[in-house]
């Protein structure tokens, strides 16, 4: 609850390509929505932050990761680097104005749908969908 998981990318970068090019994957079910602020790094020192509204229920807390259940899993053939099936949350790095990102940061916003103090973003996975090779 509050915590902060950096993830660095060490084969493959995420790039701005055409649409969706990360996929978060936190598994939320229902009454149940631990949300997470997503940002990105092509350094790991200066971060942008994709807009979170962890208090906007009535919108479906836009921006925020932690609300779409993941229908990927390594056992059903879904691709999980699709977006049009892989479920989870979607971030086009064009909504933020980034080109290229080496580090993914995800922020627990300390927001639950529910009562208690042990609930928190819980990171399943992450999926580049848009990528290049580091050298």
């Amino acid at each position: 609850n509050g915590g902060i998981v950096v993830l660095a990318l060490l084969d493959v970068g995420l790039v701005d390509g055409p649409g969706v090019d990360l996929l978060i994957f936190e598994n939320p079910f229902p009454g149940w929505i631990e949300l997470g602020e997503v940002a990105v790094s092509e350094d790991g020192v200066i971060w942008t932050a994709f807009p979170c509204e962890p208090y906007d229920e009535a919108q479906g807390y836009p921006g925020c990761a932690g609300i779409n259940p993941v229908l990927s899993h390594p056992d059903n053939g879904i691709d999980a680097t699709d977006p049009n099936v892989a479920g989870g949350d979607a971030f086009d790095l064009a909504q933020i104005g980034v080109k290229r990102a080496r580090f993914v940061r995800i922020t627990d916003t300390g927001t639950n749908t529910y009562d208690g103090t042990s609930g928190g973003f819980d990171l399943d996975a992450l999926a580049v969908v848009n990528g290049e090779i580091i050298d």
